[in-house]
């Protein structure tokens, strides 16, 4: 990696827990880059989430921030300070895998005053300092029991309470709820996301469950094959996807092939479209499942534009919601996400005709 001669200045983005990844790219295999020239700030106490399938580089991107493997080319920088030369251990950067990482030996006081000790801290302010942590993740009462005597939610507090005990500027997160159920994942989801705000920390989140980076980030970095596709607040990306993988990767999508058809419009398969996004090259017309409007075929408003007749081919009940299948004219197939929120909610079954309309302020643009 190639070291700038200012190395030692502090750049713009320099506040404490700020990251600064400039060029950064890392090849396996003499050939196969797992990051590829990666350009991404990340501010100050900020929670940000690199999204994206197994093998798209993300934990590669991880582990380079945090010392444990060395770019091939580009610059990293924390709170300012260039990393070239300074060691994982000696980066303000403390890490919490997917494992834990927990000393079986050593009791959960024990574990998380680890750091501590072997920064030297003494007894006293370490011990007040341990306490501390314990009772804000509530794990006071596991004090003197060993990692193998703990529940998978409670290692994974005692792992987080070991990275935070040390007040380091960022802490990386590779994927540690991953291994839990799903209701304690949601519990934990929420009470990470609470401690990271009350502590101020930076926080760089990695996974590929698209409903966790949706909960917690402040912003998210979508990757694919090593590269940045989209990075943004969590509305903005879910919202206005920049392309087709993002769009179907972070959540549900219709996508279609468009053509020019006039102003304001397209050809799709489905038929022509109105739309109030602009055409570009190489676009393709997107939808969300929540976003189309099912109507009864008796009271469809066939005067309005994007209002297609259907019939209901599967219908999935998920709880919170329902998913439809429903084919339109020509045998395509529409998804649409109904939510259950009334105590009576009407239901469409197999077999039943209906009306769809996509609003026209609904259909995005993206990338193909």
């Amino acid at each position: 990696m190639q070291q700038d001669s200012t190395a030692a200045t502090l750049a713009p983005n320099a506040g404490r827990g700020a990251i600064s990844l400039s060029r950064v790219t890392r090849i396996f295999a003499g050939t196969i880059p797992a990051v590829d020239h990666i350009e991404l700030e990340i501010q100050a106490g900020e929670f940000f989430t690199l999204l994206g399938p197994s093998g798209c580089g993300k934990t590669t991107l991880l582990r380079m921030i945090a010392g444990f493997e060395t770019p091939d080319a580009g610059r990293i920088l924390i709170s300012g300070r260039e990393m070239q030369d300074i060691p994982a251990h000696r980066r303000a950067v403390n890490t919490v895998f997917q494992s834990y990482a927990l000393f079986p030996h050593l009791n959960v006081e024990q574990n998380i005053g680890f750091g501590l000790r072997m920064q030297g801290v003494p007894r006293a302010d370490r011990k007040k300092r341990v306490d501390a942590m314990m009772e804000m993740l509530q794990i006071g009462q596991f004090a003197t029991r060993n990692a193998a005597q703990l529940s998978g939610g409670q290692r994974q507090r005692v792992a987080l309470a070991r990275a935070l005990v040390n007040e380091p500027e960022v802490v990386l997160l590779d994927e540690p709820l991953s291994a839990l159920d799903a209701k304690l994942r949601n519990e934990l989801q929420i009470e990470l996301l609470r401690m990271q705000k009350r502590l101020g920390m930076t926080f760089v989140f990695v996974t590929h469950d698209q409903h966790e980076a949706l909960v917690m980030s402040d912003r998210i970095g979508v990757m694919s094959k090593g590269r940045l596709q989209q990075v943004g607040p969590v509305l903005d990306v879910y919202e206005k996807p920049r392309n087709v993988f993002v769009a179907e990767f972070l959540g549900l999508s219709n996508i279609w092939p468009v053509s020019p058809a006039g102003k304001g419009a397209v050809n799709t398969p489905l038929g022509p479209l109105q739309i109030s996004a602009v055409v570009g090259e190489g676009r393709m017309a997107m939808i969300r499942p929540e976003k189309i409007w099912v109507y009864p075929e008796s009271t469809t408003p066939r005067e309005r534009m994007n209002v297609f007749p259907g019939v209901i081919r599967e219908a999935i009940y998920m709880g919170a919601s329902t998913q439809y299948r429903i084919e339109l004219q020509g045998g395509h197939v529409v998804l649409v996400l109904d939510t259950n929120n009334q105590a009576a909610e009407r239901s469409w079954q197999p077999g039943e005709p209906v009306g769809v309309e996509l609003k026209p302020e609904n259909i995005m643009m993206v990338e193909g």
